[in-house]
């Protein structure tokens, strides 16, 4: 085998830059030629990251620097898309962990670095964006150094080397004055550190698929590593997967590719430390491994956490149902929901006794607004209920998911942060100061906490918050949670919203809806200023008379409609409340849509 391969992750805390440097990579390697066209972030090939500007999805991508191959892997920031960063670690030899040279380690920089360290990977530390006018890289890296020791690294992880630079700009450099280098210091510290592959080049191939791929001319792609021997084009395989070792299925390679660049190269064969792509495989999943039909031998897969959140995904049988949506039944919701556990493995879906609602289970509120915003574009219609947490029964005793939040926000706003989250059964486990008037606060919150707080918290520092989140296990039930402060405003008809009676409506509180828009009856249009829920008539129309008062005719002044997102869709609704997602439109509405019959429900609640 050509011995100059290297297998690398990039790993990060959310929008410290990793997928900015791997665009500096690329562009420094020769990847694109000098006139192409190419976007920012162009490993963030999806809608959906790109409109969010976050990684979603790991990518695969490979450069040449001084006839070493490097194989890279983009690896999402977000601590809900862990699972894509547990499996992907496996198939690579060494990370590169970037760290914002002002931030410093978050959250999600402590959840990806012990993954590494657990796999016993070799690191090498990045400190980015040291150009940043606040910037203070000397004393971020003995807070990684900290952090190492804090996750009982062995001795060789604590020398790990580490390297400066703005991804940004286009230069790394083993000290922060050597600005002149473009990305070559950083090239040749991954070679020099990284290892290359392991493997048995004599053994039976054996390839384990740690990601699926889909494309409209070659199908189903399994993407993997070749762990030993060669895989070649004709092979006869055998599919199987450690957790069902009985199940065997004989299949033949009919393409192989590895990565040069962004595109795919068609190749004849692959030798092991290889990460390939394999298509024409239409049964092959994440966790099967690719082995000799006469001696089919499963390798173990990565354990990925799991879900803490959960959710109904059910029909939609609101009034305006099957008017915007072109898949609505419950056999294609279904279908499409379990299409996604191909290749979403921290995914849970259950049918439940009712033939209309699934029971989707995942890692966190964006998790699976992802899931849901996905759907809605693809031309579902449905409706999800108020996402709730799972709870664990040990030893008798109720266990909820916990989470730990890392807040900076400026001083001002520090008193109000602490007492939101005191009253949602938070604990404050530190306080720092930071450059700027910024304040760290560091707490440990039930999970159940933190649902429908994003917005508030953004509200209560006018936007000028930050504010990271962390599975940290769980812990014994911390106790009742007061319910949201404010209750609903509810259509009384069915119709379209008008000025007059909006004018009259606002009082009452903020209005979700624009005039025009068609409502009915049950549909929530508001959010009540007070506790409890309260009818209002947008649709009322002002009566005509031939008589004209001074004063009556003038201009109805409207306050501007507050339109929800479905991050806070979600976060608003409350236990008897659904969001009804079609591709035009989000609206809230009450489970039961009869005010006689939701009033009776109450009643009989309250006894």
């Amino acid at each position: 085998m050509d011995r100059s391969v290297r297998n690398v992750a990039i790993i990060a805390h959310v929008d410290h830059g990793k997928t900015t440097l791997v665009d500096q990579l690329l562009w420094q390697s020769g990847a694109f030629r000098q006139n192409q066209a190419v976007a920012e972030r162009v490993m963030d090939s999806g809608d959906l990251e790109r409109e969010r500007g976050i990684t979603i999805l790991a990518k695969n991508t490979s450069v040449v620097y001084n006839d070493t191959k490097i194989n890279i892997v983009d690896t999402p920031g977000h601590a809900d898309f862990g699972g894509e960063v547990e499996r992907v670690l496996k198939m690579v030899d060494g990370v590169v962990l970037v760290v914002d040279a002002f931030e410093g380690p978050m959250p999600q920089t402590k959840f990806v670095l012990k993954n590494a360290l657990d796999l016993e990977l070799p690191v090498v530390v990045c400190v980015n964006k040291v150009d940043r006018p606040e910037a203070r890289p000397d004393e971020v890296v003995d807070e990684v150094l900290e952090l190492f020791m804090e996750l009982e690294a062995s001795e060789a992880q604590l020398d790990s080397p580490f390297i400066f630079a703005s991804a940004k700009k286009g230069w790394a450099a083993k000290a922060q004055t050597d600005q002149g280098l473009g990305m070559a210091p950083l090239f040749d510290t991954l070679i020099s550190h990284i290892p290359t592959p392991a493997g048995d080049a004599t053994a039976d191939a054996q390839i384990l698929i740690y990601n699926i791929d889909y494309s409209a001319y070659l199908g189903r792609i399994g993407v993997g590593r070749v762990i030993n021997g060669t895989a070649r084009i004709n092979d006869n395989m055998a599919i199987v997967n450690i957790h069902e070792p009985d199940k065997k299925k004989n299949v033949k390679i009919s393409k192989l590719y590895e990565y040069s660049g962004l595109d795919r190269e068609e190749v004849t064969e692959a030798q092991f430390g290889a990460i390939i792509a394999i298509a024409g495989i239409s049964e092959i999943k994440i966790g099967d491994t690719l082995c000799n039909p006469d001696n089919p031998i499963p390798l173990p897969f990565s354990k990925i956490s799991e879900p803490t959140l959960t959710m109904n995904f059910m029909v939609n049988n609101s009034p305006f149902a099957g008017q915007e949506g072109k898949f609505l039944t419950s056999r294609q919701v279904r279908e499409r929901l379990y299409k996604e556990l191909n290749t979403d493995v921290s995914l849970r879906i259950e049918d439940t006794d009712s033939t209309e609602v699934f029971k989707v289970s995942g890692r966190g509120e964006l998790h699976l607004s992802i899931l849901i915003e996905t759907m809605r574009r693809e031309g579902y219609e449905f409706q999800v209920s108020k996402p709730t947490v799972l709870y664990k029964d040990v030893d008798g005793q109720r266990h909820e998911p916990m989470e730990t939040v890392t807040i900076d926000v400026p001083e001002e706003f520090t008193g109000t942060v602490i007492q939101k989250l005191g009253s949602r059964r938070g604990e404050m486990t530190q306080m720092t100061t930071s450059k700027g008037g910024y304040t760290r606060l560091d707490f440990s919150i039930p999970a159940r906490g933190l649902i429908g707080y994003r917005s508030e918290f953004l509200t209560d520092t006018k936007g000028n918050g930050i504010m990271n989140t962390l599975f940290d296990g769980y812990a014994p039930y911390k106790g009742d949670i007061a319910e949201r402060p404010q209750g609903s405003l509810i259509s009384f008809e069915t119709g379209k919203a008008v000025p007059y009676g909006m004018f009259n409506a606002q009082e009452r509180g903020a209005l979700f809806v624009t005039p025009g828009t068609k409502v009915y009856a049950g549909m929530v249009v508001g959010r009540n200023a007070r506790r409890g829920d309260m009818e209002v008539n947008i649709c009322k129309q002002k009566k005509l008379l031939n008589i004209r008062a001074a004063g009556t005719d003038e201009a109805l002044r409207l306050v501007p409609a507050e339109i929800l997102s479905l991050e806070q869709c979600l976060e608003f609704i409350a236990d008897d409340e659904l969001v009804e997602i079609t591709p035009e439109n989000l609206r809230i509405r009450k489970k039961t849509l009869d005010s006689g019959m939701r009033q009776r429900e109450q009643k009989a609640k309250a006894k």
